[in-house]
């Protein structure tokens, strides 16, 4: 049987950080039941994009996840399948794809690790800063994988960095926490991918595995630290 991209991506998180012990396929939904979460996550909700979407419930002891995706997006992939090269044509639908199943994923880990806070904002953005941070990641493997030589060239790299980073625009979001979540997570995100740049394969394993067991405050104050030391 052909793995889908969806057990791909799944499984090269999973090893590169830890066992999530479901597979998240079984949490995809449909447009109706996408709908009818959205209304249950407040006016907020409404902002964010229709294209993909995770939807996180605790019930006790208990996380319930749903991972959403739109048809046009699922058609965009299926015509131009990244696994056969990356291009402008794919790029966004890829990242979106790629950063719904780092979400459930990483929210799927920390709840086995104890956290039980899903609601809280720091919890939101220190998701939303780790998807960031891996999707560039698995960008740069795809990358990667056509290149003759295994390498990437700096022109690949500001063309993954202007689709993840510059091209985000936090000012359009009306609601000021999510203005404020995406501006901080999008900045800190594109200074700490720098930093990794920097490494090579085995410290940036080691450096990214302790970096997704700190909280979001932990992780911001890493990454500011780094951005300090970079200008003395």
């Amino acid at each position: 049987m052909n793995k889908t991209l969806f057990s791909q991506i799944q499984r090269l998180f999973e090893r590169t950080y830890a066992q999530v012990g479901i597979n998240l396929e079984d949490c995809l939904i449909d447009r109706t039941r996408c709908a009818q979460l959205s209304i249950l996550a407040g006016k907020s909700a409404r902002e964010l994009s229709e294209l993909a979407r995770t939807f996180l419930r605790r019930a006790g002891d208990q996380l319930y996840v749903g991972i959403y995706y739109s048809r046009w997006l699922i058609e965009q992939l299926e015509q131009h399948d990244p696994r056969a090269g990356l291009s402008n044509r794919n790029i966004r639908s890829l990242i979106a794809f790629v950063e719904e199943i780092n979400h459930a994923l990483h929210a799927a880990l920390q709840f086995k690790s104890g956290t039980r806070e899903i609601a809280s904002e720091d919890f939101a953005r220190n998701l939303e800063l780790q998807a960031q941070v891996d999707t560039y990641l698995v960008l740069l493997l795809f990358v990667a994988f056509f290149r003759q030589t295994q390498r990437v060239s700096r022109t690949d790299r500001r063309w993954l960095r202007f689709h993840l980073f510059a091209r985000q625009c936090p000012d359009a979001f009306h609601n000021k926490n999510l203005r404020g979540r995406y501006l901080e997570t999008n900045q800190l995100a594109a200074s700490y991918t720098q930093y990794l740049d920097t490494l090579n394969g085995m410290r940036r394993l080691n450096e990214i595995r302790c970096f997704r067991s700190l909280d979001y405050g932990a992780k911001r104050e890493r990454i500011l630290a780094l951005m300090d030391s970079s200008a003395n």
